[in-house]
């Protein structure tokens, strides 16, 4: 991603909230949609190019089928052109960790493997342990995760059982704030860079904790100026592409 690209303006007028959607495409927009549970991004983009009739259709920022929440689609080529600029911009989330216990994709995809006594654990030591993660951090990506190594998504090597090293990268968490403390689950708020993996950060934490943990929910509210409250359903943007 090159600087300029990733610094470009995004027009508000090519950005379209409910109820309103374009006359045309040719112009290009962007709709902000709430991505529902197990639906994949690619899902909701595909579902955009039938109803549209536009094959140039892009998003920025990719969910996995269990999160839910904020997506924005970029139909038409003079959107497309932004999906850098998109993609750049900070994200917000909800999510919901299980202290002390974890599994191999850090979240509800795969099974537990291990558990822990985790009754010791405070919201105080949950605050502590957010701290440290608060900055520019290196993060290391799931096995289950996108990331291509050796010219292959990391998820594939991870579903034969496979474990391979992953060069970490540098990412920004802006700040974490604990949102709801019903043991041994926790839920937080996190504003954070692009690339933050929120799974990798669940991890990180049961391990400061000692304890593990893992994602039991994740909820996008925000990519920059952008609001999930703002946002189509996928019902409602089905209806008015139809």
């Amino acid at each position: 991603m090159s600087l300029a690209a990733a610094q470009r303006d995004i027009p508000p007028e090519m950005v379209y909230t409910p109820p309103d959607r374009p006359t045309t495409w040719d112009e290009g927009a962007i709709l902000p949609v709430d991505k529902p549970k197990g639906r994949s991004s690619f899902d909701v983009v595909e579902l955009v190019r039938e109803g549209t009739g536009v094959q140039k259709v892009g998003h920025a920022g990719t969910l996995d089928p269990l999160a839910t929440g904020l997506l924005l689609l970029l139909v038409a080529r003079p959107a497309t052109r932004l999906q850098a600029a998109c993609t750049h911009l900070p994200k917000t989330y909800r999510a919901t960790l299980r202290l002390g216990e974890t599994t191999p994709s850090y979240d509800t995809e795969t099974e537990v493997t291990k558990r822990t006594d985790a009754s010791r654990v405070t919201r105080s030591d949950v605050e502590a342990a957010c701290s440290a993660f608060v900055g520019s951090i290196e993060q290391a990506p799931p096995m289950y995760s996108a990331v291509k190594i050796d010219g292959e998504r990391l998820y594939k090597k991870a579903r034969r059982g496979e474990t391979v090293e992953r060069p970490p990268r540098h990412v920004r968490i802006d700040r974490i704030v604990i949102t709801d403390w019903s043991p041994p689950e926790a839920s937080i708020q996190v504003e954070c860079s692009k690339g933050t993996y929120i799974r990798a950060l669940a991890r990180d934490l049961g391990e400061k904790l000692g304890v593990g943990a893992h994602l039991t929910g994740l909820r996008r509210t925000a990519i920059g100026p952008y609001r999930l409250a703002e946002s189509w359903s996928l019902e409602a943007l089905t209806d008015t592409l139809t």
